[in-house]
């Protein structure tokens, strides 16, 4: 029974799934869940779709999955150019895998090739923020600043640089000139290391799980896009959590206007009804590593799982078909300040943020302070057990401060939810703060 032990709200037992229904999940026991963050904010389209089902049995009665580096499938060519349609000019190739923490082992893989492809093997070292968190891997750990998570592998990982996390809300310098004074920061790091050692800075758009979605402050993707370019050191965007629509536009870089050189998507992609992640490169690197190698070296057995493929095909034409990017868009600007709204009376919410379907609220000890609750008193855990009881998931977090302080909580629902289920949403959720508040 250890395996079933909860480690999220200190349950006894996990409740047992038995189906999901939309916007819904049902356990055993007949309680029903608004699925308020999409697990981790991934489950865009809800649960048991009719058409992304259909798809995926369709896919399995002809061919489960044929082995990427002897067969090309029909779902695999049409998934991949819906993705570089969506990533837009200069975005040429794609290598598939089965999450988003290996599609960051494949971003750095592939531009540690890239750097030997032009002959600069000095180019071997990565620069990454503090309090962001890139996956599960040994090499994306390497480039997380998650000190909990990376405490019991450190030792055995990458010798990595950090800089300082893009958070307005707990700005470093100004808060007016807060891009350029990180830009400038990331600048002086890369000199100091040696632009001819760098081989790229990485980084979330909107950071997630690390630190409570914080969008990166205006500006900020622009500046350091120069200071990449000024240096010739690539950029790496994770958007894992953030991209596939999730912020209301297919990818959250788009919110500046500026493209990464390598950029990691998951989650959303095919909405976890089969796991699937992907990294997308720029031409002038794929080129580069073919001509000098043939071959990109990153690969797993599944990558471009057939029925995985046929999955993120059927999510994504129904997000294409029914307009929900916009809907994410215009919606989303709308749940944020509704969620303000209701959660206004508290003076311990010191911050709602976030884009689209993508928000964080954070919970401090008093508005005007912002100083974070002592980290034994797990305010965003306990507000997790009590929306969880009260029939709402969503993802509490932790330590953003200091590495141990700070509480958030993350609302990721489906782009398809209905007005009423957001609003049962807010209302459950501001029922959770209310007691967790109250009861200290």
């Amino acid at each position: 029974m250890a395996a079933n032990r909860a480690i999220g709200f200190g349950l006894q037992e996990l409740p047992r799934i038995v189906r999901g229904e939309g916007s819904y999940l049902f356990d055993s026991a007949g309680r029903r869940y608004l699925d308020g963050s999409g697990g981790p904010a991934a489950f865009c389209l809800g649960h048991a779709h009719r058409e992304v089902n259909a798809a995926i049995q369709e896919q399995l009665q002809r061919v489960a999955c044929a082995y990427r580096y002897l067969f090309t499938s029909e779902p695999l060519e049409q998934l991949t150019a819906v993705i570089l349609a969506n990533c837009g000019d200069g975005f040429r190739h794609i290598t598939f895998c089965g999450s988003g923490s290996e599609a960051m082992e494949s971003a750095l893989k592939i531009a540690l090739q890239y750097w030997d492809a032009r002959g600069l093997r000095a180019k071997r070292h990565f620069i990454a923020r503090e309090r962001s968190y890139h996956g599960n891997t040994l090499g994306a750990l390497s480039v997380s600043g998650f000190a909990e998570r990376r405490r019991p592998f450190e030792g055995s990982l990458l010798e990595v640089s950090f800089v300082s996390a893009a958070n307005a809300y707990r700005p470093v310098g100004a808060l007016a000139d807060l891009a350029n004074t990180l830009a400038a920061e990331l600048d002086g790091k890369i000199r100091s290391i040696g632009a001819d050692r760098v081989a790229a800075f990485i980084f979330e758009p909107v950071v997630g799980a690390a630190g409570g979605v914080v969008p990166a402050p205006d500006g900020y993707a622009r500046a350091i896009r120069e200071v990449c370019d000024r240096h010739d050191v690539l950029m790496i965007s994770d958007e894992v959590m953030s991209g596939s629509g999730r912020c209301g536009t297919w990818l959250a870089l788009e919110h500046e206007g500026v493209k990464a050189d390598i950029t990691a998507i998951a989650k959303g992609l095919a909405g976890g009804y089969i796991p699937l992640g992907a990294t997308v490169f720029q031409d002038r690197i794929g080129a580069a590593i073919m001509q000098a190698h043939g071959t990109i070296l990153t690969g797993h057995t599944y990558s471009g799982h057939t029925a995985a493929c046929a999955a993120g095909l059927a999510v994504q034409g129904i997000i294409e078909r029914d307009a929900l990017l916009p809907r994410v868009r215009s919606n989303g600007a709308r749940l944020k300040r509704e969620l303000q709204n209701a959660l206004q009376r508290f003076d311990e919410v010191g911050d709602v943020r976030g884009r689209g379907y993508f928000i964080g609220i954070e919970l401090v000890r008093d508005r005007a302070s912002a100083q974070p609750f002592p980290p034994e008193r797990a305010v965003s855990h306990e507000i997790g057990r009590r929306a969880f009881q009260n029939g709402l998931i969503c993802y509490p977090c932790a330590g953003h401060v200091g590495g141990r302080s700070g509480d958030t909580i993350i609302l990721a629902p489906p782009f398809n939810a209905t007005d009423a289920e957001l609003s049962e949403l807010i209302e459950r959720l501001t029922t959770a703060v209310e007691q967790t508040l109250s009861a200290h």
